[in-house]
């Protein structure tokens, strides 16, 4: 965890993108640039630093900082990526029973995320009957890898900038 926090060690990035040279995924699945959890932007943005140092015909299709620790239903719909993850139920719960031993120390990840995922499905369109039962939202991170010269922390605070004027546009509509 330390070392993923740590700026300066680059060995970790090193690794990553070999890696990623070797296993030449066609999308990338991280955390968000806005999850609470230190070590979770740590891993974000040791990915894209590695994402970075390959040539293009390296890079996967689409890079997707997907939700952990802090939830992306604050993102305008537009700029959400949406995850329909209705279908397997039993995988994903599977999934989640990797923190098993997190699980029986009293962090229940499995209700929360199952209840994460429901709650989206249902919130996601306020007028319409659900089309899912089960939906992750995660933030598009493919252009940091396509444009180097972009900024990791502009990039995320631009998607906040952008909520921000959402919410100050609605409210002065209303006033």
């Amino acid at each position: 965890s330390a070392e993923t926090k740590d700026p300066k060690n680059t060995e970790i990035v090193d690794e990553l993108a070999e890696l990623i040279k070797l296993a030449n995924p066609e999308v990338i699945y991280t955390h968000n640039l806005a999850d609470k959890h230190d070590t979770h932007i740590g891993v974000t943005t040791k990915v894209i630093k590695a994402l970075r140092k390959l040539p293009k015909s390296a890079l996967p299709k689409h890079v997707y900082g997907c939700e952990v620790w802090r939830d992306l239903d604050w993102m305008l719909d537009s700029e959400k990526v949406v995850f329909n993850v209705s279908e397997r139920p039993n995988l994903a719960a599977a999934l989640v029973e990797v923190f098993d031993s997190q699980i029986i120390g009293g962090k229940r990840y499995d209700l929360a995320t199952q209840g994460r995922r429901v709650a989206h499905a249902t919130y996601s369109t306020s007028h319409a009957v659900d089309q899912a039962s089960a939906l992750i939202f995660a933030m598009d991170l493919t252009p940091l890898i396509l444009d180097p010269s972009l900024d990791i922390k502009s990039y995320v605070l631009d998607y906040i900038d952008r909520f921000k004027k959402d919410v100050s546009d609605r409210i002065s509509k209303i006033l």
